[in-house]
Protein backbone atom coordinates (compact mmCIF):
# COMPACT_ATOMS: atom_id res chain seq x y z
CA UNK A 1 0.00 0.00 0.00
CA UNK A 2 1.28 3.78 -0.84
CA UNK A 3 0.10 6.43 0.68
CA UNK A 4 0.57 10.20 -0.13
CA UNK A 5 -0.68 12.42 2.58
CA UNK A 6 -1.03 16.57 2.07
CA UNK A 7 2.12 16.43 -0.68
CA UNK A 8 2.81 19.55 -1.46
CA UNK A 9 6.20 20.29 -3.94
CA UNK A 10 7.65 23.69 -5.07
CA UNK A 11 10.79 24.41 -7.74
CA UNK A 12 11.84 27.40 -6.38
CA UNK A 13 8.74 29.95 -5.92
CA UNK A 14 6.61 27.40 -8.35
CA UNK A 15 4.39 25.15 -6.98
CA UNK A 16 3.91 21.69 -8.88
CA UNK A 17 1.65 20.07 -6.15
CA UNK A 18 -0.67 21.48 -4.36
CA UNK A 19 -2.05 19.45 -0.96
CA UNK A 20 -2.03 16.05 -2.55
CA UNK A 21 -3.41 13.18 -0.86
CA UNK A 22 -4.32 9.32 -2.03
CA UNK A 23 -3.69 5.92 -1.19
CA UNK A 24 -3.02 2.49 -3.57
CA UNK A 25 -3.65 -0.73 -2.80
CA UNK A 26 -1.65 -4.09 -3.39
CA UNK A 27 -2.78 -4.95 -6.30
CA UNK A 28 -4.04 -1.57 -7.90
CA UNK A 29 -3.48 -0.42 -11.39
CA UNK A 30 -3.34 3.21 -11.50
CA UNK A 31 -2.80 5.78 -14.01
CA UNK A 32 -2.26 9.57 -13.62
CA UNK A 33 -2.93 11.74 -16.34
CA UNK A 34 -2.36 15.94 -16.85
CA UNK A 35 -1.32 17.97 -19.70
CA UNK A 36 2.72 18.72 -19.81
CA UNK A 37 3.32 20.58 -16.87
CA UNK A 38 0.59 19.36 -14.54
CA UNK A 39 2.28 18.45 -12.03
CA UNK A 40 2.00 14.30 -13.03
CA UNK A 41 5.94 13.65 -12.99
CA UNK A 42 6.57 15.91 -10.29
CA UNK A 43 3.86 12.85 -8.33
CA UNK A 44 5.19 9.93 -9.72
CA UNK A 45 8.86 11.16 -9.07
CA UNK A 46 7.64 11.86 -5.49
CA UNK A 47 5.97 8.22 -4.91
CA UNK A 48 9.22 6.31 -6.18
CA UNK A 49 11.42 7.88 -3.52
CA UNK A 50 13.08 9.74 -6.77
CA UNK A 51 12.47 12.70 -5.32
CA UNK A 52 11.71 14.87 -1.77
CA UNK A 53 8.63 16.82 -1.34
CA UNK A 54 8.93 20.01 -0.29
CA UNK A 55 5.96 19.09 2.44
CA UNK A 56 3.96 16.31 3.36
CA UNK A 57 4.68 12.53 3.80
CA UNK A 58 4.43 9.14 1.85
CA UNK A 59 3.51 6.01 3.51
CA UNK A 60 4.90 2.71 1.86
CA UNK A 61 3.18 -0.57 4.01
CA UNK A 62 3.39 1.61 7.37
CA UNK A 63 6.77 2.77 6.76
CA UNK A 64 7.32 6.47 6.06
CA UNK A 65 9.66 7.44 3.58
CA UNK A 66 11.61 9.67 6.07
CA UNK A 67 12.72 6.93 8.08
CA UNK A 68 14.31 5.01 5.64
CA UNK A 69 18.05 4.98 6.57
CA UNK A 70 19.27 3.32 3.36
CA UNK A 71 16.89 4.56 0.03
CA UNK A 72 19.04 2.61 -2.68
CA UNK A 73 18.26 -0.63 -0.60
CA UNK A 74 14.94 0.44 -0.61
CA UNK A 75 14.30 0.73 -4.11
CA UNK A 76 16.26 -2.34 -5.14
CA UNK A 77 13.72 -4.10 -2.90
CA UNK A 78 10.47 -3.18 -3.51
CA UNK A 79 10.31 -0.75 -6.85
CA UNK A 80 10.67 -1.22 -10.30
CA UNK A 81 11.50 1.49 -12.77
CA UNK A 82 10.37 1.67 -16.56
CA UNK A 83 10.48 5.38 -18.48
CA UNK A 84 9.94 5.96 -21.74
CA UNK A 85 13.09 5.09 -23.27
CA UNK A 86 14.59 1.68 -22.47
CA UNK A 87 17.86 2.11 -21.37
CA UNK A 88 18.71 -1.34 -22.36
CA UNK A 89 22.31 -1.65 -22.99
CA UNK A 90 23.34 -2.23 -26.52
CA UNK A 91 26.45 -4.37 -26.05
CA UNK A 92 24.89 -6.37 -24.04
CA UNK A 93 22.26 -9.02 -25.03
CA UNK A 94 19.15 -9.41 -23.13
CA UNK A 95 20.36 -11.86 -20.60
CA UNK A 96 23.01 -10.06 -19.45
CA UNK A 97 21.06 -6.64 -19.36
CA UNK A 98 18.52 -8.35 -16.74
CA UNK A 99 21.50 -9.86 -14.70
CA UNK A 100 22.68 -6.19 -14.49
CA UNK A 101 19.16 -5.53 -12.46
CA UNK A 102 20.03 -8.85 -10.49
CA UNK A 103 23.79 -10.41 -10.26
CA UNK A 104 21.98 -13.62 -8.43
CA UNK A 105 19.28 -14.26 -10.79
CA UNK A 106 19.46 -17.76 -12.61
CA UNK A 107 18.92 -18.64 -15.75
CA UNK A 108 15.97 -20.52 -14.87
CA UNK A 109 14.06 -17.65 -13.54
CA UNK A 110 15.19 -15.47 -16.34
CA UNK A 111 13.59 -18.02 -18.89
CA UNK A 112 10.52 -17.95 -16.98
CA UNK A 113 10.24 -14.17 -16.52
CA UNK A 114 10.69 -13.91 -20.45
CA UNK A 115 8.27 -16.51 -21.53
CA UNK A 116 6.04 -14.76 -19.04
CA UNK A 117 6.39 -11.51 -20.86
CA UNK A 118 6.03 -13.52 -24.26
CA UNK A 119 9.51 -12.83 -25.51
CA UNK A 120 11.48 -16.22 -24.07
CA UNK A 121 13.12 -16.30 -27.88
CA UNK A 122 14.98 -12.82 -27.46
CA UNK A 123 17.26 -14.51 -24.64
CA UNK A 124 20.57 -14.18 -26.46
CA UNK A 125 19.43 -11.53 -28.83
CA UNK A 126 20.88 -7.60 -28.45
CA UNK A 127 19.00 -4.06 -28.52
CA UNK A 128 19.50 -3.45 -32.03
CA UNK A 129 18.07 -7.15 -33.27
CA UNK A 130 14.92 -6.59 -31.34
CA UNK A 131 11.78 -4.28 -32.31
CA UNK A 132 10.99 -1.18 -30.03
CA UNK A 133 8.06 -3.13 -28.76
CA UNK A 134 10.35 -6.27 -27.37
CA UNK A 135 12.72 -3.60 -26.25
CA UNK A 136 10.19 -2.14 -23.46
CA UNK A 137 8.93 -5.65 -22.63
CA UNK A 138 12.39 -6.08 -21.82
CA UNK A 139 12.70 -3.11 -19.76
CA UNK A 140 9.30 -4.33 -18.07
CA UNK A 141 11.45 -8.02 -17.39
CA UNK A 142 14.65 -6.08 -16.16
CA UNK A 143 12.07 -3.90 -13.53
CA UNK A 144 10.47 -6.83 -12.68
CA UNK A 145 13.18 -9.00 -11.76
CA UNK A 146 13.58 -8.56 -8.01
CA UNK A 147 10.21 -9.00 -7.87
CA UNK A 148 9.04 -5.46 -6.83
CA UNK A 149 5.91 -4.29 -5.05
CA UNK A 150 5.71 -1.45 -7.12
CA UNK A 151 6.53 -0.89 -10.64
CA UNK A 152 6.27 2.77 -11.47
CA UNK A 153 6.50 3.51 -15.36
CA UNK A 154 6.52 7.38 -16.90
CA UNK A 155 5.40 7.41 -20.37
CA UNK A 156 6.18 4.25 -21.12
CA UNK A 157 4.69 3.81 -24.16
CA UNK A 158 5.90 7.08 -25.57
CA UNK A 159 7.82 5.58 -28.23
CA UNK A 160 5.50 2.97 -29.06
CA UNK A 161 2.73 2.31 -31.96
CA UNK A 162 -0.14 1.70 -30.83
CA UNK A 163 -0.60 -1.99 -31.21
CA UNK A 164 2.64 -2.51 -28.76
CA UNK A 165 1.56 0.19 -26.47
CA UNK A 166 -1.82 -1.89 -26.22
CA UNK A 167 0.50 -4.95 -25.26
CA UNK A 168 2.09 -3.21 -22.74
CA UNK A 169 -1.18 -2.01 -20.68
CA UNK A 170 -2.14 -5.48 -20.84
CA UNK A 171 0.61 -6.84 -19.67
CA UNK A 172 0.55 -3.90 -16.66
CA UNK A 173 -3.07 -5.44 -16.13
CA UNK A 174 -1.68 -8.90 -15.63
CA UNK A 175 0.89 -8.05 -13.31
CA UNK A 176 -1.65 -5.63 -11.17
CA UNK A 177 -4.06 -9.38 -11.34
CA UNK A 178 -1.03 -11.26 -9.70
CA UNK A 179 -0.92 -8.19 -6.84
CA UNK A 180 2.49 -5.87 -8.18
CA UNK A 181 1.26 -2.47 -8.16
CA UNK A 182 1.33 -0.85 -11.44
CA UNK A 183 1.45 3.34 -11.71
CA UNK A 184 1.71 5.00 -15.25
CA UNK A 185 2.02 8.02 -15.86
CA UNK A 186 0.85 8.83 -19.47
CA UNK A 187 -0.95 11.46 -21.76
CA UNK A 188 -2.98 8.56 -23.78
CA UNK A 189 -6.57 8.30 -22.52
CA UNK A 190 -7.46 5.44 -24.57
CA UNK A 191 -4.96 3.46 -22.38
CA UNK A 192 -5.68 4.84 -19.22
CA UNK A 193 -8.81 3.81 -19.36
CA UNK A 194 -7.82 -0.14 -18.99
CA UNK A 195 -6.56 0.80 -15.15
CA UNK A 196 -8.50 0.27 -11.86
CA UNK A 197 -8.14 4.02 -11.50
CA UNK A 198 -7.27 7.40 -12.55
CA UNK A 199 -6.48 10.16 -10.95
CA UNK A 200 -5.83 13.67 -13.16
CA UNK A 201 -3.58 16.09 -12.02
CA UNK A 202 -4.34 19.54 -13.19
CA UNK A 203 -2.17 22.83 -11.72
CA UNK A 204 -1.10 20.87 -8.99
CA UNK A 205 -4.26 19.54 -7.81
CA UNK A 206 -5.53 15.48 -8.02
Amino acid sequence: MIKAVDITHKYNNDLALNRVNLEIKKGEFVSIIGESGSGKSTLLSILSTLLKPSEGDVIFNDTNYKEIENIDTFRQTNIGFIFQFHYLINYLNVKDNLKIANEKVSEEEINTLLEKLDIQELVNKYPSEISGGQRQRVAIARAMMNKPTVIFADEPTGNLDSKNSLKVFELFKKLSNEGTIIIVATHDLKLAALADTIYEVKDGQL
